[in-house]
């Protein structure tokens, strides 16, 4: 076949999107957003209200940390698989699909009637939600160029980080405000907007079944294997004690062999689901780092904030989605800002400063305190708010705009698989902290705790002296002082152990900020053909 001939195929989408006005394209491209937001949205819609969740459903917390969980493996295994999707089905007919699906799915969450139909409804949901993701970031690299493409990543990549930011906000509203099933009957109306225009408005390839012959389908069980088994050993393992526990042990083995598995197919066959060789590009490798490093960041902050404020200050879930609110607000007015810069300064320098803003963001955590509320959060959640969309937005245009045309869907997969893997690893890695510094903290803390603390004596002893008052006995107010005192120093440890996360986060960010001048300064893909 010539070169001609091979290119072809992946020229067509350039045929049918010349036929759209830039009119057309941004309203296409508008709708394919809000498909997008919503699905992202859904990952941590639930988290302020799992409570909630489980009084309804008469779940345990085990059972209940499944309703993330199950989102959430389900998603990682359909985001590779979304390239050749879209090349089987179209780009049109795979979306429409995945919000009709979607939308279908968060009807029946909102139907569930035990905590195992939830679970598998909610696992239905992150499959099917989760093809629209990395589409949105290949239509935006197709439908526009230049100034117009930095435009469209930056709304793509703005969104992609500021629903996470308010999924527990607008969830925490909505459960305060009516009742939990409404996180999910929140999706219809959109849902069903997105599956109608879709096929009406978007034009940019045409179905190719002939795909199916020959497609790589061993590839395809082992990455889902691989990945399945990933996301459960690192959403289980800080709660088992990692490989103290066999599942544990056996489900990373899995993971392991049917991972390296998969690489050595996919740099052997023809035609791999997942183009692994993007990695060759420099800018495309660099920017998955990058991709990952904020996957780290988002993830993990959402997860950390959050739990702190409920945790330590003991606040609901209306009280934590407020306090959260500041990030959103920040990101969104750093928006226009980013726009007016990204096609007049080099997006490297723009990447640098968002993951130092970034990086900043998580030192000024550290001096955390037990009587932090929104107000101590506002600086450096200002900072997180408004780095994020200088930190997603640039890798964006700078990496998957390194590729050409006829590479672009395969390396997409790969490239949102990324932010996701690093989303994953760094929850597993702060519930790890979490756990093991906890006693870490506690131990040093009741080290000082001893009879030769004279301030710790006079302590417990004025407060027995007012709970003998109260209770009327002695012995047992001494006990209730000393319980007393125990939690404080729990508590104490707590915080200490979350400056310890959030310090482990600034430390990746500063990683990631020095290696930007690495990558190549942003342009235009090379033509079709080019890079074989």
């Amino acid at each position: 076949m010539s070169a001609a001939a091979a290119a072809l195929p992946s020229a067509q989408p350039v045929n049918l999107i010349a036929g759209m006005t830039t009119r057309q394209r941004s309203i296409a491209f508008g709708v394919m957003c809000l498909g997008f937001f919503i699905a992202l949205l859904d990952i941590q819609i639930v988290a302020s209200s799992l409570k909630e969740i489980g009084g309804g459903l008469s779940a345990s917390p085990d059972e209940l940390a499944w309703v993330q969980t199950s989102y959430l493996i389900a998603e990682i295994v359909v985001i590779p698989l979304t390239g050749w999707l879209s090349r089987v089905m179209s780009t049109r007919w795979l979306f429409a699909a995945s919000a009709a699906g979607f939308t279908l799915a968060s009807l029946l969450c909102a139907e569930a009637w035990d905590i195992q139909s939830m679970i598998a409804f909610r696992a239905l949901q992150g499959f099917l939600g989760g093809a629209m993701i990395p589409v949105v970031f290949t239509s935006a690299l197709m439908f526009f160029q230049d100034k117009q493409r930095v435009i469209a990543a930056s709304v793509a990549g703005g969104l992609g980080s500021l629903a996470p930011t308010l999924g527990p906000v607008v969830g925490g509203w909505i459960t305060d405000a009516w009742s939990w099933p409404w996180l999910f009957y929140l999706n219809i109306v959109p849902g069903l907007a997105v599956t109608i225009l879709v096929p009406m408005l978007v034009k940019i390839d045409r179905p190719n079944i002939k795909l199916l012959k020959g497609a790589d389908y061993f590839g395809i069980a082992l990455m889902a294997v691989s990945l399945a088994t990933l996301e459960y050993t690192l959403e289980e393992g800080p709660r088992w004690n990692w490989f103290e526990d066999e599942t544990i042990r056996v489900t990373a083995l899995i993971s392991a062999a049917a991972g390296l598995g998969f690489i050595v197919r996919s740099l052997s066959f023809a035609n791999p689901i997942v183009d692994l060789r993007a990695l060759k590009v420099r800018n495309f490798a660099l920017g998955s780092f990058f991709s990952f490093v904020t996957g780290v960041g988002i993830f993990a902050t959402v997860f950390l904030t959050p739990v702190f404020l409920g945790r330590v200050r003991g606040l609901d879930a209306f009280q934590i989605g407020t306090a959260l609110l500041s990030a959103g607000c920040f990101q969104l007015l750093a928006v226009p800002v980013y726009g007016m810069l990204a096609n007049r300064v080099d997006l490297r320098w723009l990447l640098m400063w968002g993951l130092t803003c970034f990086g900043l963001s998580m030192w000024l955590f550290t001096p955390i305190t037990h009587d932090w509320g929104w107000e101590e959060l506002i600086l450096p959640q200002a900072f997180r708010g408004f780095a994020q969309q200088f930190c997603v937005a640039p890798i964006v245009t700078l990496s998957l705009g390194a590729l050409p045309p006829e590479r672009l869907r395969s390396a997409s997969g790969l490239f949102n698989l990324m932010r996701n893997l690093g989303g994953a690893i760094g929850i597993a890695a702060c519930g790890t902290i979490l756990n093991d510094r906890t006693n870490l903290h506690f131990q040093r803390i009741a080290e000082h705790l001893t009879n030769a603390n004279a301030a710790m004596v006079d302590t417990v002893n004025q407060t027995t002296q007012r709970l003998t008052q109260v209770l009327g006995d002695p012995l047992q107010a001494h006990a209730v002082a000393l319980k007393r005192l125990w939690s404080l120093a729990y508590r104490e440890a707590q915080v200490q152990t979350f400056s310890d996360a959030y310090l482990l986060i600034f430390c990746f960010f500063a990683l990631a900020a020095v290696m930007v001048p690495l990558m190549r300064k942003a342009g235009g893909p090379p033509p079709p053909g080019a890079g074989h």
